[in-house]
């Protein structure tokens, strides 16, 4: 992984990003301060493009994202990149991999936009059992991972719509359920949404036109308002 500034001094900010994952939530200041240290932590900022791990290369440490966003991706046989997850603030990446001791990465991953991140090591998971604060630490990560298992059902549930229109409804359904309306803003680009749910660039574009025409939803840039409701 390609880190160019190092440090573990967190702001305001980066509490207040932390206090919003699983690992972290709930924690006061003396149980954050012995978590981050059993967890070795490490600030580190990425340049957007910067590749944070390498297809095929053992991961040795997960990440949450602080500011930004990052990627994960893998390519199928064709070469084309398939976008797997947009790890937004907040989230982690890398923990499943992480905690299997994966010795050689499926996805690559890097950094989509400018980034603050908060790499970990899970190390102490696999300390003695007896310590009850590592008993904590470990419930609070398998929650990590049953979380970000939901998550991947999300995508599972728009991957297995035969139709553009029903990957595009239950995509807008989650995004809105997420953000609390039905004014949602994806959070990729046309090319990178049509990557990420399975489909082409043009029948996006076209399905998203059809579906404005038949006045079921607006859109303006990356900002989409549902108008109607189970349109798939």
């Amino acid at each position: 992984m390609s880190q160019t500034q190092r440090s573990i001094t967190l702001n305001r900010q980066d509490l207040t990003v932390l206090g919003s994952n699983p690992l972290f939530r709930g924690l006061d200041t003396e149980q954050l301060e012995r978590q981050l240290k059993v967890m070795k932590a490490v600030k580190a900022h990425s340049k957007r493009g910067e590749m944070l791990q390498a297809l095929g290369e053992p991961i040795g440490r997960f990440g949450i994202v602080l500011g930004g966003a990052v990627r994960v991706c893998v390519d199928d046989i064709e070469g084309s990149r398939m976008i797997m997850a947009e790890v937004a603030p907040g989230n982690s990446f890398g923990e499943s991999l992480c905690f299997l001791r994966t010795k050689e990465s499926p996805v690559y991953i890097f950094a989509s936009e400018d980034s603050v991140l908060l790499w970990l090591s899970v190390d102490a998971l696999f300390s003695d059992p007896g310590d009850a604060f590592l008993t904590q630490l470990q419930h609070r990560f398998t929650g990590v991972l049953a979380s970000k298992n939901l998550t991947m059902n999300n995508r599972i549930q728009v991957l297995s719509k035969l139709s553009m229109r029903g990957k595009l409804t239950a995509y807008f359904t989650q995004l809105a359920a997420a953000q609390g309306g039905d004014l949602i803003r994806l959070p990729m680009n046309r090319e990178d949404t049509a990557a990420y749910i399975g489909a082409n660039r043009s029948a996006l574009s076209r399905e998203l036109a059809k579906m404005k025409e038949e006045g079921l939803i607006d859109y303006r840039g990356n900002e989409v308002r549902i108008l109607v409701h189970n349109a798939g």
